[in-house]
C-alpha cells in the first residue's frame, strides 16, 4: 500500500467522511483513518439511530391514537427487539454506503487508531501493528463523546451515556434523565412513547435553553401532558442506589429532592474524542479540551487543521460536513459554496422544532430593527388533517430593508422545512422575494408563506386585530 497522499483525514464520521470525499473528488490523493464504523458517532451512535427509534417510537403512538381518525387498534403492541434491528440495519446501510463512496471516489480507507505525529506523519495502529503514513495536509475530525458529569454515585450500575442506551436489549420501566438538552428531550420522547415513566432534570431555568424561548415553553406543555416529569433550574447533587433502582438526588428551589428510576441517562452534552489522536511530543493549542482553530480550521501545527467537535462552536453533524466541503475546496484551490455562519437548529420530537439565523431576542440584544411575523399551525389545513399539536412558524426580518434574518418553526417536518430559511437567510433574501415561490396546498409548508404575509401585512388566514 502506498504511503504519500496529498490529504489524510483521521476521522470517518459525518465531517471526515465528507471531506474526504469531495477532496477525492476535486482531485486530491486522500485516505481516511478510521478504529470503528465508518460514519463516525452520528450514523452509528447518534443522529441516525436516535432518529430511527423516534421514527418507530412516533409510528407506535400514532397507532395507539389512531381511534381519532376513525381507526381502531385495539391490539397494537410492539417488539423492541425488532426496532433495534430496524435502527442497527437503518445505521449499517448508511454505513456500507459511506465506504461504496470511499471506494467510487478513490479515497484510500485505513483502519485503525490514527495518530498524529510531532513530524507531522499520521500513524495507524491496528492488530498491535503500526503504519507511518505522510500527507502534504492532515485534517483531524475524529468528533466527540459522552460527557458525564463528576458526580458522586456516576459509575453505579444502570447509570448510562447515550452509547450505552443504544444498547439496552429492553425499555426501562422508568428513566431519569440528567439534562434537558436535544439529546435529553429526544430520548425522552422515545422512551415515553415506548412506555418508560420519564423524568427530565435539568440544571437550566428551561429545557433546550439554547433555542428560542418559546420552544422551550411549548414543548415543556406538551411533554408534562404526556407525563413526562420536569424538573428544570435543579442542581444534581449525587446518585445512590435505591434497592433494585437508581436514587437521583438534586436540589431545587433551595429544597432537597429524590427520584428513582431503573436507569439515569447522562444527557449533559458531549466532549472533543481525542483518544489516541496525539503521539509523544505533538502539543497542540487546546482550550477547555478543544482544538484551536484559526478561520480556516489551521491548528496551531502547519498543515495540520481540525474540524467538528474536536474545534469550538456548535456541535452538529451537518454543521461538520458543511466545514469539511469548505476546508477540501480550499486545500484544491476552489472558492468555499457553503456559508458557514447559517446553522440551522434541529430537535426531534413531536413536533418536531427548528431555528435558522437570528431569533427576536438576539436582534433586540444587537440593536437591530424587526419586524416579525407569526402563523399558528391550528390553521393550517394539512395541519388539522393530520391533527398535529400546537406549533407555529415564525420569522424575523430586518424592519427597514426587510431583508429575512431567521426563523423559528415548531410544528410537523419543521426540520425539513427549515432549508428554506437557511437558503434565504444566507443569501440574504427579502420577505418579498421569498413570497415570489408558489406554496403547494394543502402542505405545512404553506405557513411560511402566510408568517412571511404577516409581515408584509396581508396574512390570507389571519383574522386582523381589531382597531
Amino acid at each position: 500500500m502506498e504511503n504519500k497522499f496529498d490529504l489524510i483525514v483521521i476521522g470517518a464520521g459525518p465531517g471526515g467522511y465528507v471531506a474526504a470525499i469531495k477532496a477525492a473528488k476535486l482531485g486530491l490523493k486522500t485516505a481516511v483513518v478510521e478504529n470503528r464504523e465508518v460514519g463516525g458517532t452520528c450514523l452509528n451512535r447518534g443522529c441516525i439511530p436516535a432518529k430511527a427509534m423516534i421514527h418507530a417510537s412516533s409510528l407506535y403512538r400514532e397507532i395507539q391514537e389512531s381511534e381519532r381518525f376513525g381507526i381502531t387498534a385495539p391490539t397494537v403492541s410492539y417488539d423492541y427487539g425488532k426496532i433495534l434491528a430496524y435502527k442497527e440495519d437503518t445505521s449499517r446501510k448508511l454505513s456500507q454506503g459511506v465506504e461504496q463512496l470511499f471506494q467510487g471516489n478513490g479515497v484510500t480507507l485505513l483502519n485503525g487508531v490514527g495518530t498524529l505525529e510531532k513530524t507531522g506523519a499520521v500513524t495507524v495502529t491496528s492488530g498491535g501493528e503500526t503504519t507511518s503514513f505522510y500527507a502534504d495536509n492532515v485534517i483531524l475530525a475524529t468528533g466527540s463523546k459522552p460527557l458525564c458529569i463528576p458526580i458522586q454515585g456516576k459509575d453505579l450500575p444502570h447509570v448510562v451515556t447515550s452509547d450505552e442506551l443504544f444498547r439496552l436489549e429492553k425499555v426501562p420501566e422508568s428513566l431519569l434523565i440528567i439534562g434537558g438538552g436535544v439529546i435529553g428531550v429526544e430520548f425522552a420522547t422515545v422512551f415515553e412513547a415506548l412506555g418508560s415513566k420519564v423524568t427530565i432534570v435539568e440544571a437550566l431555568p428551561r429545557i433546550i435553553a439554547n433555542m428560542d424561548k418559546e420552544f422551550s415553553q411549548n414543548l415543556k406543555m406538551i411533554l408534562k401532558k404526556r407525563g413526562i416529569d420536569i424538573h428544570t433550574s435543579a442542581t444534581v447533587l449525587r446518585l445512590e442506589q435505591d434497592g433494585d433502582q437508581l436514587a437521583c438526588v438534586f436540589s431545587e428551589k433551595d429544597a432537597e429532592q429524590s427520584i428513582s428510576a431503573e436507569y439515569v441517562l447522562m444527557a449533559v452534552g458531549r466532549c472533543p474524542n481525542t483518544d489516541g489522536l496525539f503521539g509523544d511530543g505533538v502539543e497542540l493549542e487546546m482550550e477547555r479540551g478543544r482544538v484551536v482553530v484559526d478561520a480556516a480550521f489551521q491548528t496551531s501545527m502547519d498543515y495540520v487543521y481540525a474540524i467538528g467537535d474536536l474545534i469550538k462552536g456548535v456541535q452538529l453533524a451537518h454543521a461538520a460536513s458543511a466545514q469539511g466541503i469548505c476546508l477540501a475546496e480550499r486545500l484544491a484551490g476552489v472558492d468555499a459554496t457553503v456559508d458557514l455562519s447559517v446553522v440551522p437548529g434541529c430537535v426531534y420530537t413531536n413536533p418536531e422544532i427548528a431555528s435558522v439565523g437570528m431569533t427576536e431576542e438576539e436582534a433586540k440584544v444587537q440593536n437591530i430593527p424587526v419586524k416579525t411575523g407569526k402563523f399558528i399551525m391550528s390553521a393550517n389545513g394539512k395541519s388539522l388533517i393530520t391533527m398535529e399539536e400546537r406549533g407555529f412558524v415564525k420569522v424575523v426580518a430586518h424592519a427597514e430593508t426587510e431583508e429575512v434574518l431567521g426563523a423559528q418553526m415548531m410544528c410537523a417536518r419543521a426540520t425539513d422545512m427549515i432549508g428554506e430559511f437557511g437558503t434565504a437567510v444566507a443569501n440574504r433574501l427579502t420577505v418579498h422575494q421569498m413570497l415570489k415561490g408558489m406554496r403547494a396546498h394543502p402542505t405545512y409548508n404553506e405557513a411560511v408563506g402566510e408568517a412571511l404575509e404577516a409581515i408584509a401585512g396581508g396574512a390570507i388566514h389571519v383574522m386582523p386585530k381589531k382597531r
